[in-house]
């Protein structure tokens, strides 16, 4: 009885040190986001964690701080965070290729940086595959020495701020560069940054035929998800796509990141209630 007391105390009076004694168990189903800030409504009636919005359309990099807050005081109405962005570049933002504008590039990401720090963003999604499309007859391996010399220019603002910029890898039907969470990852490290990480978007490893254990793989760099169906990117439950040995990979390296559902709706008010019921039992049925 003595020892049972006196463990008791010590957990409360050393919660750093016995963490165990406090700290709740992350439950990746209650981590499960939707992109498009026009889905808020039906995110808030299913009980979703948080929203992904855009990089260009709601953070507004290229224009002034006052067309930012009107896009601000706007998501302080929508009831439900916003975690994250995706779509970072626009397309006439060229990234590699004898076009590229690495100090344009650049200076719109610190922007994009601050403006998400300052409502709680901790994501960004670099995908953007217009941008970082390799022209033809363009040589690869200066294309890939451009896009670390991004990385690399981007991390001391990730830093400052306190958000991750994942890569998104990308289908080939979509990019010629950058196709697979392996690549996704490989760049991240040699960027040298804890804050330039990778995305892992179920529908692209799919297509890819990309094998769920390379999430395991890039345990070290994997800060968020996107999820999909594979044949026609409908939301989970549609096909019947079964998830789980995502969902396995990632409770084996105990990601405690989150997924968003990002894909084509119908109807959207019908169909978000059963892909969050599908992914909710995928995931508790893993052990």
């Amino acid at each position: 009885m003595h020892k049972i007391l006196v463990t008791s105390l010590i957990c409360l009076a050393m919660p750093v040190l016995f963490t165990g004694c406090h700290r709740k168990a992350y439950r990746l189903d209650e981590h499960i986001g939707i992109c498009g800030l026009n889905h808020a409504s039906a995110a808030v009636a299913c009980g979703l964690d948080y929203l992904e919005a855009g990089v260009a359309s709601f953070l507004v990099p290229e224009m002034d701080d006052e067309a930012f807050a009107a896009r601000r005081r706007a998501a302080d109405t929508l009831g439900i965070p916003i975690y994250s962005a995706n779509g970072f570049f626009p397309g006439d933002i060229r990234v590699v290729g004898p076009d590229a504008d690495l100090e344009r590039a650049i200076r719109y990401s610190e922007t994009a940086l601050r403006r998400a720090s300052e409502v709680g963003m901790k994501v960004l999604v670099l995908g953007s595959s217009r941008s970082r499309q390799i022209p033809e007859g363009f040589s690869r391996e200066e294309a890939e020495a451009q896009f670390l010399d991004l990385l690399k220019g981007i991390a001391p603002a990730a830093e400052k701020y306190g958000v991750f910029v994942a890569i998104e890898p990308l289908q080939k039907e979509e990019s010629n560069f950058i196709n697979t969470v392996k690549e996704g990852a490989e760049l991240a490290r040699r960027a040298g940054s804890p804050n330039i990480c990778v995305l892992a978007d179920f529908f692209h490893m799919a297509r890819e035929k990309e094998d769920p254990a390379d999430l395991v793989a890039a345990a070290d760099k994997l800060v968020h998800c996107h999820i999909a169906e594979c044949a026609r990117r409908t939301p989970p439950g549609v096909d019947g796509d079964d998830f789980t040995p995502y969902f396995k990979a990632l409770r084996q390296i105990g990601y405690e990141g989150r997924i968003s559902i990002e894909c084509g709706w119908s109807d959207v008010a019908a169909q978000l209630p059963v892909a969050f019921h599908v992914m909710k039992e995928q995931i508790q049925s893993v052990r």
